[in-house]
């Protein structure tokens, strides 16, 4: 609460107490007839009334003060919470951003030369051994290759990426 506010309304509630001692001495001076008496108390009556209103156009100004207070207040308010507001939805969408690129994440595995001469070996001779034959009923001296399939975190099947050269130098 302003202080203007405070003070007018105290003021004016003051004055108002004030006011009924000088009103009683009126009436007590009109039942004796006591006119000089009359019009002195009038004076008071008149005094403290006046002083109660200007106390009251205080406490108009301090109420309208604080309602312009509790305005800006509000406004400040409205903007902190669209700031922060529009804090969360970046970090949001940069949450969002980072999920999709960590889904189009893929491993990919390089076999050596030595490794390739091994699975070669072993799927020919795991041919041999099957007796698998061709279309034409012969049998196969080189071993079928297939593409590397690649799966995403939702188990999906991406298409194979271009080759990739790693080098790691130590």
């Amino acid at each position: 609460m302003n202080t203007k506010t405070m003070e007018g309304l105290v003021g004016a509630r003051v004055n108002m107490d004030l006011l009924n001692t000088p009103f009683r001495v009126y009436k007590e001076a009109r039942r004796e007839g006591d006119t000089a008496t009359m019009e002195r108390a009038m004076g008071y009556v008149d005094d403290f009334s006046d002083r109660a209103d200007g106390y009251k156009a205080k406490a108009d100004e301090g109420m309208k003060q604080d309602a312009e207070d509790a305005r800006e207040k509000l406004r400040t308010d409205c903007e902190e919470a669209a700031r922060e507001r529009r804090k969360e939805r970046e970090a949001f969408e940069q949450k969002i951003a980072e999920k999709r690129e960590e889904e189009t994440k893929t491993d990919t595995v390089e076999i050596s030369e030595e490794g390739r001469s091994l699975e070669e070996n072993g799927r020919v001779e795991a041919d041999d051994a099957k007796g698998a034959d061709t279309d034409d009923g012969a049998q196969s001296a080189e071993p079928a290759v297939k593409q590397p399939t690649i799966y995403t975190k939702t188990g999906a099947v991406s298409p194979p990426e271009q080759e990739a050269v790693l080098s790691v130098s130590v």
